[in-house]
């Protein structure tokens, strides 16, 4: 098996490319973000991450894994573990989540906005979806909808997105530009946790 890395703008997180699906269709789950530990007991692959001293997040993607470190670590001492502990994990033939997690990133439960802005939600989301987030998965991250509310649109970072230096100028300029061009009731995007 053999496992790339790439880089990603947050230079506390690195993603990990196994080769193979990481979140399979069938498990009705399109991303799983575990930011401790104590999150991670939904799946076994990223509690065996937070095994290795100095991981302090983990991302799980359709097809790759994304790994943030504590900033007193550094990746020379961190990478080959990790990689170690995913050809583990995955040649062993164990499960990625456990069969009875629920680790959607997004639960519709934890979106807040006025049942009359409706369409302008469905609006932001659809832009979201299609143009925002493939490309910041592509980065190791992802960027989800938790809101609107009197023209703010609030976003929830993940992976290589969260606590990345340059997030804020991805949601300034990037995204918040987007969609104040495409959904005039927008005036504002802010990040929320």
């Amino acid at each position: 098996m053999f496992i790339q890395t790439e880089t990603t703008p947050n230079p506390a997180t690195l993603k990990f490319l196994p080769g193979r699906d990481v979140l399979p269709a069938e498990l009705n789950v399109a991303t799983a973000n575990f930011p401790d530990a104590e999150a991670a007991k939904a799946s076994p692959l990223a509690t065996r991450l937070f095994a290795v001293s100095g991981v302090e997040g983990v991302y799980l993607g359709s097809d790759f894994i994304t790994v943030t470190k504590a900033a007193s670590r550094d990746w020379t001492e961190l990478k080959p573990a990790l990689l170690g502990a995913i050809m583990e994990h995955f040649m062993a033939g164990l499960p990625v989540m456990n069969a009875d997690a629920d680790a959607t990133s997004a639960p519709a439960a934890d979106e807040q906005y006025d049942p009359a802005d409706r369409e302008i939600v469905l609006q932001i989301k659809e832009l979201i979806d299609t143009r925002v987030r493939p490309a910041v998965a592509q980065d190791g991250g992802d960027i989800v909808f938790r809101g609107f509310e009197r023209g703010v649109v609030y976003l929830h970072m993940q992976g290589s997105c969260a606590g990345c230096p340059s997030s804020t100028a991805t949601l300034r300029y990037g995204i918040e530009n987007m969609l104040k061009h495409y959904v005039p009731e927008v005036s504002e995007v802010r990040a929320v946790q």
